[in-house]
């Protein structure tokens, strides 16, 4: 787990290398283990380290062959290094290392680049330069655990980095785009579609991009299975098999030559990972986060399940929220991100890193095997809309601005929107651009933009799979956005490499080919892993209801906050920009009658506002590449 940085293109070698050393300053936070830089006279490439495997000197990147044909960084962590380096062993390679890096070098070598990518199991961002073809390879993990942003330059070469921050610091990107201004004060982050910055794009999950000569492709090298494609499969067997892949998936990620630890809440899915550790005698520790008094503390359901399970256990309590956690969170992460979980995810990340390097969490078990309560009422819907004709559909969305939306018509409006309009109609539905755009918040540069969501049309036809076209949808947005970046930024600003054996991906491949009545067996949520926590744990675990850490930052606004929220909204850049209007952001703020929606959306504001003014604070400009860099590590190949 680390930062990695590059530019490949025409211009000379000195300003490249001037500009990744712009980029691993930007990423120290990332690897605090260390630093290197590789030059060829067409591409240089840093790399911040986080040493997981291999703590010695061979593990250092850029990793470049003896010859100097081949060099990679690499960010993430290949959990079947062993045996692909077994096998190359067998065909003559020679290893210089015990790192899951240099897998990448022989692998590239032996089976090219699209072999090496459909063995390697993991979660990883990698950027491998072809000297003598003159020719990069980015490639990025098949779920986009791992974050990856490149941008075109000037001399119609290429330069990336592990964030967008990164490419700004090294002075390639343009100026705050309106997209993603929409996305922050919509969501609370922006989409994998856009960047914060002009110019720079995402490269997608399980895609591979090429580049030669100025010319660039990408092309995607996985999908995951369609609903059903399993075929016919029993509750029990899709129980049995689950638990098979969560032992093999537990058993890769424990895996490190530095202290593991697994992070426990009161819930079921890392209830299941650290059983699966105690069952394959792992000796970590669980790690609990206390939030005494906090409706949603989840200490005492987790030290039962701790007991349960005979796992040692230690409770870390988190202190009250300051102003130096905002601070955090803006430094966090690369782009505006108001998540207000996220304010929890550094506070664990923080807490663990004193005691372990890698943390093993359940992310992802929700997502794959339908635990949210939106996933049943989906199938609901969609059983709905298959008994509705498209006329009937037709004549709803025409006349639906005739029924009043005031008590319980508002929530059958919903319902018949979602039988008639599907995905279009479930994205649409929250307040977001809308109600800011009601009460005068947003500012001129934002008048006629909306977010890409808002634009999905309306279709029965949606409506009629409408669990499926959300999954699809999530998946390729709010999943990585918002769910994946939140545990990468949060653990990553303190050094900590975190691990989920849910996003695992035979794990998730199997899940994703089960039928919807299987992974919702009897209509329970995550019926499966319910399953396997009442059978190994207990019933009471497995009664355990989904709770969530959560931050009451609405409230917060609506009380403590509020005053200096309107300070700083007196002296807003976002208001001098032209984003909002922030004497209608204040009255709205000073509102005795302000809601729930409407604070959290001034929070969204709050954290933008924050965001920009650090971010213009520090104008890119390129920085002389550091006095000492440590040499890249070479490997024969």
């Amino acid at each position: 787990m680390c930062g990695i940085a590059g530019w490949v293109g025409a211009v000379p070698s000195g300003p490249k290398v001037e500009a990744v050393g712009a980029m691993l300053g930007a990423l120290e936070r990332r690897g605090p283990d260390g630093q290197g830089v590789h030059a060829w006279s067409r591409a240089a490439f840093g790399h911040r380290r986080l040493a997981i495997f291999d703590l010695s000197t061979a593990g250092l990147q850029p990793m470049v062959t003896e010859d100097g044909a081949l060099g990679v960084v690499f960010n993430g962590a290949i959990y079947n290094f062993g045996p692909l380096r077994a096998e190359l062993e067998r065909d003559g390679a020679v290893f210089r290392s015990r790192t899951d890096t240099e897998v990448l070098l022989h692998g590239y070598r032996a089976w090219g680049i699209d072999g090496l990518v459909a063995r390697i199991r993991g979660m990883f961002a990698f950027a491998l330069w072809d000297e003598r073809r003159g020719r990069l390879f980015m490639v990025r993990d098949r779920l986009g655990v791992k974050p990856l942003a490149y941008a075109r330059t000037p001399d119609g070469g290429i330069a990336f980095a592990s964030t967008v921050r990164a490419l700004r610091a090294a002075g390639v990107t343009g100026d705050l785009t309106a997209e993603a201004v929409a996305d922050v004060l919509e969501y609370g982050w922006v989409d994998e579609t856009h960047a914060a910055w002009a110019g720079v794009e995402k490269l997608p999950p399980a895609t591979i991009l090429e580049w030669a000569d100025g010319a660039m492709s990408t092309r995607r090298y996985w999908t995951p299975p369609a609903a059903g494609s399993a075929g016919a499969v029993t509750f029990e067997d899709a129980v049995q098999e689950t638990e098979r892949l969560l032992l093999r998936a537990v058993e890769w990620r424990l895996q490190a030559d530095v202290p593991v630890g697994a992070l426990l809440s009161g819930g079921i899915d890392s209830a299941l990972v650290c059983w699966a550790v105690r069952e394959l005698g792992g000796d970590i520790t669980a790690f609990t986060v206390g939030t005494p008094g906090h409706v949603a503390d989840e200490t005492a359901a987790a030290t039962a399940t701790a007991q349960d399970i005979g796992i040692p256990h230690r409770v870390l309590e988190m202190r009250d929220f300051d102003d130096e956690a905002l601070d955090e969170l803006v430094g966090a992460y690369g782009e505006p991100f108001a998540v207000s979980s996220a304010l929890g995810m550094l506070r664990v990340s923080q807490a663990v890193r004193e005691s372990a390097t890698v943390l093993l969490t359940g992310d992802g078990g929700d997502d794959v095997f339908l635990g949210y309560p939106r996933h049943r009422w989906m199938r609901s819907i969609a059983r709905a809309a298959r008994h509705t004709p498209e006329a009937v559909a037709w004549a709803w969305r025409r006349g639906r601005h005739l029924v009043p939306r005031v008590g319980i018509a508002k929530r059958g409006v919903h319902l018949a929107d979602y039988v008639t309009g599907g995905l279009g109609a479930f994205l649409a539905a929250t307040p977001g651009l809308p109600a800011l755009r009601r009460h005068g918040v947003l500012g001129e540069r934002l008048r006629d933009v909306d977010v890409e969501a808002r634009r999905i049309p309306w279709s029965v036809g949606s409506a009629r799979d409408l669990l499926g076209d959300y999954l699809r949808h999530d998946l390729a947005h709010q999943f990585v956005a918002e769910y994946l970046t939140k545990v990468d930024g949060g653990a990553m600003y303190w050094a900590l490499e975190a691990r989920s054996p849910f996003l695992d991906q035979e794990m998730w491949e199997y899940a994703s080919s089960l039928p919807y009545e299987v992974r919702q067996h009897g209509g329970e949520l995550k019926a499966i892993l319910r399953e396997i926590v009442r059978r190994r744990i207990g019933q009471r675990a497995a009664s355990e209801r989904k709770r969530g850490f959560t931050i009451p930052v609405e409230s917060w606004v609506r009380g403590r906050w509020r005053a200096p929220l309107d300070a700083l909204l007196a002296e807003s850049r976002l208001h001098a920009e032209g984003w909002i209007d922030a004497p209608a952001a204040r009255r709205l703020l000073a509102s005795p009658t302000l809601d729930e929606a409407s604070a959290r959306q001034l929070w969204y504001v709050l954290v933008a506002e924050r965001w920009l003014r650090q971010e213009r604070a520090s104008a890119p400009a390129r920085v002389a590449a550091p006095a000492t860099m440590e040499r890249s590590a070479t490997v024969s190949v």
